[in-house]
């Protein structure tokens, strides 16, 4: 039976895909049917993802259709959801196929916030359950051979297009079984067994000879590429490379075999045996050397029939010449294997469970389109209400239109009259004043969130860099201060609208101060307004003159001219395009849009008449305002002037100011009140986005914790041999000179206990209590754990005892290389001597305690002084 290689599948840890996009989803879209559609399909792809990983696989087509389904679906919603590490932040954690100890080593377990990198491992998936599919199917059936042949070829394309984007959707270093030489390694292997079982199947279906040999030639070719992509990698597992070899030379002797029924048709003797000799020479190096993962005895037989059988025929008959193997002609190649191309989708049953969501390029457009075209209305909107505002301004100062309403001078002009009931009815002074008080505190709640979101980001950075000091290029994960970036630009741009806002309020509260005591008195009943306003003596010689009728006809064009501009202002703010189609026909024909270019123009397009007309209003204001001036030139010279009637025209230029300023610092306030109130619940948008980000974060450094502290716990704690004390004084012992006893003194340093460096004695762990030793009659003086009694000295040098105050007693298990009460080689571990007590000598008594360094033993004949230490030098 041919033997194949699959791969093992990986592992991935549960992950909860519907919170964080249900909460882009909510944020993101307005509620509604389209809201609510989005977050069920969210939900079927948490769904998807727990049937494609979150259980074991079968070794079938439904269970690799559900695995390429969750693949195609996480290619068509990268584009449509913001997942990057410090937008939508999702942590995918996987596991090494090949963990520690296994075939292939590296890290066992890696965690990354890339939808790239969960492609990835999904597709990694993919191709080994069609290498474990592939080499499920029975051989021996032309079925079994197309889906082999098939499910090798998806496997192929799928690790060769792992290994062209690894890199780039992991932006980092991947585990072993995902690096590009591991992918790469695996797609020549699929390919070439893909080649192998195209082999079987000319073989199955009795095709030509000669193209038989071209399939083995060529798939002995690819066996040889894969053997060397193998060869000399630390990914390199122990039983793949003896298969590859062994397939090589299978393939190879298969080739030769074909070949040589070719030469023998075409009466090429010589060359059949040839070939039939290094086919044989092949799989005999096979069988020497592999035969433990490949049986070749049929091909082995079937070759050797066929030398024998060929030698025969040649030797009695034909004697044509052997060429030497170095001088046949190569054998062709043809190449029927070919990786399958990753082009989503790759399931049969894929349909987009977000078809409606348009992808973040057309949204980040229509974004930047948005914002061009307010800055258009918003132009063309200030440039019709700074000219309204000038014409009023220009008419105030000129105490029209009441200065042709007062040529009684003792009543309230009509226009005054309507200004006031107008203030009135809007509220008045209180409206403004509550507005005015209720934008601090609106104004401080933006700042409050605006800081929060901040420091969140800053004590997770703090945390960050602490660690990353802590564990130096361990701590391998994007830095937060390069991740928050964006994220601090974005609030430092809210900040400068907020300063830019408040210096706003500023201007419209000192406005305001300057108009309030005319507001006020605007705001009066009609009998206190007029009694406000100082009486002057009657014009009514004016009634019905030239110059009044123009400059109330006048007067009359310019109301016409606001009033348009009110309509075309309304026209500008409900002006309407559909953008989103433009930037998805322009992204699915070039892959990319120019939003600047598309946009610009059309904003061009549909706002220049709109340019054109505001601009003809302002021509046309600009032309009545002239023949009004001149106009009330003529009308001032025929009114009669004097101190009554100059001051009351001047209350009247007042209170006609007041009115225009307290409906523009009305229109101010409302609008700085809707701008904090928006701006409100962007910053709750922005700081929901940076509590998420630090969740996330914060999730991904335990995790990167817990990893770094069972791989510091993995590694092996290599002990420092320094010097102990008792070489330090067994050297000192050793060059000490014989001089006299000064009086009582060690003996001989003990043998160390132990061959590994012990710890200072305070801080080293006592030993548990010795056993007691076997009850025996003792034939001599029996041991203290004070000392030894003194005895008289026996006959002969016995070995030397532990000095006085050291108790003597068995060795300890660890106790290495101690001597004990028998003299022992250094190199003797006795680990399981039992305790055997001293037996004396009949007759013989205990030894005294040992002299100091040098001296003999009281009572023994005077030895000369010992060249060398107790213990040998090592």
């Amino acid at each position: 039976m041919a033997t194949f290689i699959s791969v093992p599948l990986k592992k991935s840890s549960e992950v909860d895909l519907v919170k964080p996009l249900s909460k882009f989803v909510t944020a993101t879209y307005p509620a509604g049917e389209e809201q609510a559609e989005y977050v069920r399909a969210v939900e079927e792809l948490n769904k998807l993802r727990k049937s494609a990983l979150g259980r074991p696989l079968d070794k079938h087509d439904s269970s690799l259709e559900v695995l390429l389904r969750y693949f195609d679906q996480l290619s068509a919603v990268e584009p449509k959801f913001p997942f990057c590490e410090n937008q939508l932040c999702l942590t995918f954690t996987w596991k090494d196929a090949f963990d520690r100890g296994s075939l292939f080593g590296g890290s066992v377990k890696l965690a990354l916030a890339s939808l790239g990198y969960e492609k990835t491992c999904v597709l990694f998936n993919a191709a080994a359950l069609a290498s474990q599919i592939a080499s499920e199917q029975n051989l021996d059936s032309d079925e079994g051979l197309k889906a082999a042949a098939k499910y090798y070829q998806l496997a192929s394309g799928a690790f060769s297009h792992i290994k062209d984007t690894v890199l780039s959707a992991l932006n980092r270093e991947p585990t072993m079984d995902i690096s590009p030489e591991t992918v790469g390694a695996l797609h020549h292997i699929m390919l070439a067994q893909a080649q192998e079982v195209f082999f079987l199947k000319a073989t199955s279906d009795k095709m030509k000879d000669a193209l038989i040999a071209k399939l083995a030639n060529q798939a002995a070719d690819f066996y040889g590429d894969a053997y060397k992509q193998c060869q000399y990698k630390e990914s390199l597992p122990k039983e793949v490379l003896p298969v590859l070899a062994a397939k090589h030379c299978i393939m190879q002797a298969n080739a030769e075999l074909h070949q040589s029924i070719l030469a023998k048709q075409k009466k090429h003797f010589g060359e059949e045996i040839a070939r039939l000799q290094h086919a044989a020479e092949l799989v005999k190096t096979v069988a020497s050397r592999y035969d433990e993962y490949v049986s070749v005895k049929d091909l082995s037989d079937k070759i050797n029939r066929a030398l024998t059988n060929a030698k025969k025929d040649n030797d009695f008959i034909y004697h044509d010449r052997v060429p030497e193997v170095k001088d046949l002609a190569h054998i062709a190649k043809i190449a029927l294997a070919k990786p399958t191309a990753i082009t989503p989708p790759l399931s049969q049953k894929f349909t987009d469970l977000f078809e409606k969501m348009v992808p973040m390029a057309v949204q980040q457009s229509m974004s930047l389109y948005n914002q061009r075209k307010a800055e258009t209305v918003n132009r063309l909107v200030g440039t019709m209400r700074e000219a309204t505002n000038l014409c009023n301004g220009v008419l105030a100062s000129l105490n029209l239109p009441a200065a042709l309403e007062d040529l009684s001078g003792d009543s309230i002009p009509q226009s005054i009259a309507d200004k006031s009931r107008a203030i009135v009815s809007q509220g008045g002074l209180q409206s403004i004043e509550q507005l005015i008080r209720d934008l601090p505190e609106l104004m401080t709640r933006n700042r409050e969130i605006l800081d929060e979101s901040l420091k969140m980001l800053e004590d997770e950075e703090t945390t960050d860099n602490e660690l990353r000091s802590k564990f130096n290029q361990r701590w391998n994960r994007t830095p937060s201060g390069d991740l928050y970036k964006p994220l601090r630009a974005e609030g430092a741009n809210f900040r400068s609208k907020l300063d830019v806002a408040t210096q706003a309020d500023q201007v419209v509260r000192e406005r305001f101060n300057t108009h309030c005591e005319m507001i006020a008195l605007l705001c009066k009943p009609e009998n206190e307004l007029n009694a406000a306003i100082p009486s002057a003596n009657p014009a009514k010689t004016l009634q019905g003159s030239e110059v009044v009728n123009v400059l109330r006809s006048l007067l009359a064009l310019l109301d016409e001219v606001k009033k348009e501009r009110d309509g075309l202002e309304a026209e500008i703010k409900s002006a309407t395009f559909d953008m989103c189609a433009r930037f998805l026909v322009a992204l699915a024909q070039d892959g990319s849009i120019n939003e600047e270019t598309l946009s610009l123009a059309q904003l061009d397009q549909q706002y220049g008449q709109y340019n054109q007309r505001v601009q003809t209003t302002l021509h046309t204001q600009e032309e009545l305002l002239g023949q009004v001036q001149t106009a009330h030139q003529e009308f001032s010279s025929l009114k009669q002037s004097n101190s009554e009637a100059n001051n009351r025209e001047e209350v009247l230029k007042k209170l006609a100011s007041a009115h225009d300023s307290y409906v523009e610092i009305s229109n101010n306030l409302s609008e700085g009140t809707k701008f904090y109130n928006g701006l409100t619940e962007i910053l709750l948008k922005f700081q929901n986005k940076c509590s998420d980000i630090v969740f996330a974060r914060k999730t991904e450094r335990d995790e990167l914790l817990k990893e770094l502290q069972q791989s510091i716990a993995r590694e092996p704690s290599a002990p420092s041999f320094n010097v102990p004390a008792y070489q330090s004084n067994l050297a000192a012992a050793a060059t000490a000179t014989p001089g006299p006893a000064a009086g009582p003194a060690a003996g001989p340093t003990p043998a160390p206990r132990t061959v590994f460096p012990q710890q200072p004695q305070q801080a080293k762990t006592q030993p548990p209590a010795r056993p007691p030793p076997p009850t025996f009659t003792p034939q001599g003086p029996s041991f203290t754990p004070g000392g030894m009694p003194a005895a008289t000295p026996p006959v002969g040098n016995p070995p030397p005892m532990a000095p006085p105050g050291q108790a003597q007693g068995p060795p300890y298990p660890s106790y290495q290389g101690y001597p004990g009460y028998y003299q022992m080689p250094m190199g003797y571990m006795g680990f399981n001597m039992p305790y055997v007590p001293y037996q004396p000598q009949p007759g013989q008594q205990g030894y005294p305690g040992a002299p100091p360094p040098g001296q003999p033993y009281p009572g023994y004949p005077q030895q000369p002084p010992q060249q060398q230490p107790y213990y040998p030098q090592q």
